[in-house]
Formats: structure tokens, sequence, C-alpha cells
């Protein structure tokens, strides 16, 4: 910035992003001091390196300000985790379709896994069957992301809630001041994010729970 540039030349960029052309550092700097602006270097590796006349100390202040907004409105995905057996009794099943529910509402993705055991494993039907009695029971809320499949032992599927009730989340959280607390951060990751387990009892947080049906 100003002085601290070393190139004999720049290519110059007035204060509202006009171009002014490749002049030498010395005139750009009395340009800049002309109208009480600074001279910032904002393309160091062109040649000639790019310089643009600005209040520095205003783009900072007004830099921290958007950054500070990008952070408050992050989408955070996050996936929550729920298991059911496949023979769950009718009353746990309303109470974790309650939960997965809840975490819609939320705005955050819901892995849901059936867990089978002994001879349930030549059963997947009964898998399927609850998974797609789960997924009609919330279309007002969700659609399925990842359909029915057999992992092993288990049944996985994952529900994401819509765009409106995803935005609706978000404005309710950015009302309240920032950022909703919650159990797991997702990891920054290049493809699907990593999931998070929640458990299912009500108000419990900062750890894992065996949330699977009796």
């Amino acid at each position: 910035m100003n002085e601290q540039i070393r190139a004999r030349e720049v290519r110059l960029v007035g204060p509202e992003g006009e171009q002014v052309g490749i002049v030498p550092l010395e005139r750009a700097l009395q340009l800049a001091a002309d109208v009480d602006l600074d001279l910032v270097e904002v393309a160091p590796m062109a040649r000639p390196p790019v310089c643009k006349l600005m209040d520095f100390g205003k783009f900072k202040y007004e830099s921290a300000l958007k950054a500070r907004e990008a952070r408050r409105n992050q989408q955070q995905t996050v996936i929550k985790e729920m298991k059911l057996r496949p023979k769950i009794d009718p009353h746990d099943y309303e109470t974790k379709k309650g939960h997965v529910v809840r975490f819609l509402k939320a705005g955050d993705k819901v892995k849901v896994t059936i867990m089978f055991r002994g001879r349930e494993q030549s059963r997947p039907e009964l898998g399927y069957r609850l998974l797609r009695r789960l997924e009609s029971e919330i279309t007002e809320l969700g659609y399925v992301e990842s359909a029915p499949k057999q992992d092993g032992r288990n049944m996985i599927m994952v529900l994401a809630p819509h765009r409106a009730v995803k935005a609706s989340a978000v404005a309710a959280t950015a009302s309240r001041g920032g950022p909703r607390e919650r159990t797991a951060e997702e990891p920054a990751a290049a493809a699907e994010p990593a999931v998070t387990s929640e458990s299912a009892a009500a108000g419990e947080t900062g750890k894992t729970a065996d949330t699977s049906g009796q």
C-alpha cells in the first residue's frame, strides 16, 4: 500500500472501478494524495501489478462487517442419526419419529438406521417398509436424499429438510442473534458431510446414546 509498493509502474483503477491505465508509480501516488485516498495493490502478481485508489481503513471495516455477517448467516449442515429396530414398538416409533421431525424443523439432515439382529437379517423388507412409512409421514418437512440401502447388518436412509423448512430454521437462528447450540459440528470435507450423532433423549446433549428400539 502507498510507499510500500515497489513496482515502477502500475495499472491504475479509480475509486469507482474505472480504468485509468498504466501509469508510473509516482503518478499513481500523486493521484491518490490529490483525492486523499490510499493506493492499494490489489493484484500484485499481474504485470504490471494492479493498484486501486481507495480508503483502505473504510475498506477493512466494511470487509470485516461482511465477513461477520457471512459467518452469522452461514448454513452449517449437520447430519443427526436416529436408530430403529425393524420390529420397533409403536410408542417407541412415535417417539423417534418426533425426534426426526424436530431435527428436520431445525434444518438438519437425518440419517435413519434400521438395525437388524439375528434372523431379522433375512427380512430386509421389514426395514424397507418401516423407512417408507417414516418417509410418508414427514413429507411436509423433508424428502429422501439418499434412498434406503443395505449396509452390512443395517439399512440406511438419509432425510433432508425442504428448502423452505431450512430457510425458516436459518431465519429463526438469525433472529436469535447467532448459530443455535449443537451437539457436534460438521467437520470440513470436500464430499459428503460427516455424520454426527445426538442422543434421542430430549434435553440430553454432549454425548452419544443408543437410540435403538427395544
